[in-house]
């Protein structure tokens, strides 16, 4: 066998922190949100304007997961001067600033949604502030947020999900990652009679048509 040798060049080599590309299209392409099939904004037109639940696709936003260490102070001020607030590190809260949220996922994981055409833009001062080990992922084709309100809108997510939807179990602002009817939703509540809904692409669908039959009852509304 023989014997493998590596030259290494004796000038010192500058390292990449990250591999670059805008994963978002410019407002000058047509983009598709993943309930683009479904044409809301022509429900929203044509359908009824009363009923006891109200959906909205929030769509086209920046979807970005964040891994660092909690414990990190440097890493979490660096967060705070990119986003203009700290993270969460109360398990299942959430925050919010103005078009900016972020939704605490696990101990050392979390959610940041900004709007679509600001993700780069957060990506490229992350990588300017952040220091040390950590990832931050862009997965805003991966997923799409519903908005659900009304005065039924609790009976039709007690349809779709075993979570404690009570107000002293499921406060203004918890988050929680669970099932809901055969797939998954990151569930957080905006308000007394108001949720959003992060989803996945591939089950929007699905999801889309599980609520319009959960909502039979009550009526649903669209919002454009």
């Amino acid at each position: 066998m023989s014997d493998l040798t590596v030259a290494v060049p004796e000038e010192k080599v500058a390292s990449t922190k990250a591999v670059v590309m805008n994963q978002v299209a410019g407002p000058e392409v047509r983009a598709e949100s993943p309930l683009y099939h479904a044409d809301l904004d022509s429900l929203a037109k044509q359908g009824p304007r009363k009923g006891g639940v109200r959906l909205r696709e929030n769509k086209l936003l920046g979807h970005l997961t964040l891994r660092c260490n909690p414990n990190n102070a440097d890493q979490l001020a660096a967060v705070e001067r990119v986003l203009g607030m700290a993270l969460p590190l109360q398990p299942l809260t959430s925050v919010e600033k103005g078009d900016v949220s972020i939704r605490w996922m696990s101990p050392d994981e979390w959610l940041i949604i900004v709007p679509g055409l600001k993700a780069f833009d957060v990506e490229t001062r992350f990588r300017d502030e952040m220091d040390g080990h950590y990832s931050l992922v862009n997965g805003s084709g991966g997923s799409t947020v519903l908005e659900l309100s009304g005065d039924n809108v609790v009976d039709m997510l007690k349809k779709s999900t075993p979570i404690d939807l009570h107000p002293s179990e499921f406060p203004v602002g918890k988050v929680v990652s669970t099932v809901f009817a055969k797939s998954t939703a990151v569930i957080r509540r905006t308000g007394e009679k108001q949720f959003e809904l992060v989803i996945r692409r591939s089950f929007s669908d699905y999801l889309w048509l599980w609520i319009q039959d959960a909502s039979r009852e009550f009526g649903l509304v669209v919002d454009a």
